[in-house]
């Protein structure tokens, strides 16, 4: 009981983020959470060294240092603001901003886009001296919609892919969430011009892009981005013809960024500059949703509710909802076993992948690229997105995308 308490204060800290004139950041909160469940016994050290998934950190560390050596070479801005403007005002920003981002995110991983996009908007926001958050929020609903569409757009998809019985994966993914994704998409754009109707307008952005900082640098940073895309096809191929072979996305990661840590002289600055309290939030989360999954509270309140476990409706909902309380990469971990005990249906699984991935939108705490983007700005500027700015959008937003997906699925 002592976790659930621990776990509903640090929401409601998150959600204030002030108590009189101290500022707490997430990372902050969300470590005060874990060390408060170890002192009061609710889990053991051991435990919660066990419950730290190091393939995520080790994933972040190596987008992170990747992530780094694109802003400081200066080939990020370059290359993105060349891209960009061609959206030539806001309104066409956004939009590109969201297919952009989103798009890739379903090859690259959502949380790849979140890391390297987060700075790069906030140079756009400065040059262009417009507000920063709505672009932020762009991205954010961008690469979480975006990913939906494939087994390897986040680490839950492709649980579902290897784990699921799921056949052909890369077409099946497509075949069902395609659609529907791309018209959730659309509806992220509409939802944004609602809620900030004043700040799309017919203003003329500047088309100039910054030149390259550091030539060699960005060398190491193309080398290692060729690395990334390279591995990423090679990760899709064994997943067609070995799928036995567990080649990790912590490899990939890592691989790709060998060569800023192994031939960069700039390699330590870099280092001393990543965003170490991102990965501390993750590994003080993971402690955190162990000792409340450990209560069995969550058990219990699902076998109260008697419901069809395997019903894409059910499976939507309990997918959006419990992603919130103990992410959605262990929640997919958790229902899996369950669904295949069940048999169930390859459009079932699809629903699991949508409503899981989608509960991202709901909240900043729904899914990593969330944090990332808001620890990112936090870290590099003033600003920052409240949970309450997110939310407000992301509840109306995220039922809206949960209906899309399930008529979709329930009528394919």
């Amino acid at each position: 009981m002592i976790s659930i308490v621990v776990l509903v204060l640090v929401f409601l800290l998150i959600t204030v983020r002030h108590i009189g004139r101290i500022r707490f950041h997430i990372w902050q909160t969300m470590l005060m959470g874990a060390v408060a469940v170890l002192i009061t016994g609710q889990i053991t050290p051991s435990a919660a060294l066990k419950a730290i998934d190091l393939d995520v950190i080790g994933f972040l560390f190596g987008m992170f240092v990747l992530g780094q050596a694109l802003e400081e070479s200066g080939y990020l801005a370059h290359v993105s603001q060349r891209f960009f403007r061609l959206g030539k005002s806001i309104d066409g920003l956004v939009l590109l901003i969201l297919f952009g981002s989103g798009l890739l995110a379903a090859l690259l991983m959502n949380d790849t886009l979140a890391i390297v996009g987060t700075p790069l908007l906030l140079v756009i926001a400065s040059r262009n001296k417009i507000t920063v958050g709505p672009l932020l929020l762009a991205l954010a609903f961008g690469v979480t919609t975006g990913s939906v569409l494939s087994p390897i757009g986040n680490p839950q998809n492709l649980l579902i892919a290897l784990n699921g019985g799921v056949s052909n994966p890369f077409s099946t993914f497509l075949r069902y969430l395609a659609i529907p994704t791309l018209v959730n998409m659309i509806l992220v754009y509409f939802m944004l011009k609602l809620f900030y109707p004043h700040y799309f307008t017919n203003t003329v952005l500047p088309s100039d892009a910054d030149p390259i900082k550091d030539k060699r640098l960005t060398f190491l940073c193309q080398i290692s981005l060729a690395l990334l895309v390279v591995l990423i096809l090679i990760k899709i191929a064994f997943v067609f013809i070995a799928p036995q072979f567990d080649f990790r996305l912590t490899y990939i990661a890592l691989i790709a960024a060998l060569p800023v840590l192994g031939a960069s002289q700039r390699r330590v600055e870099i280092v001393k500059r990543l965003d170490w309290s991102t990965l501390v939030f993750f590994g003080a989360m993971f402690i955190l949703m162990a000792s409340v999954w450990d209560s069995g509270i969550f058990q219990s309140f699902l076998n109260r509710l008697h419901l069809d476990l395997s019903g894409q409706a059910v499976v939507l909902g309990i997918s959006v909802v419990l992603s919130q309380f103990i992410s959605n990469v262990p929640m997919v971990a958790l229902y899996l076993p369950v669904l295949n005990q069940l048999g169930a249906s390859t459009g079932t699984f699809m629903a699991l992948a949508a409503g899981s991935t989608i509960a991202g939108n709901l909240t900043i705490l729904g899914a990593a690229s969330n944090v990332i983007i808001i620890q990112s700005i936090e870290n590099r500027s003033d600003e920052t997105i409240t949970f309450w700015e997110f939310f407000r959008i992301g509840l109306p937003l995220t039922v809206i995308n949960v209906l899309v997906y399930w008529l979709f699925l329930r009528f394919f």
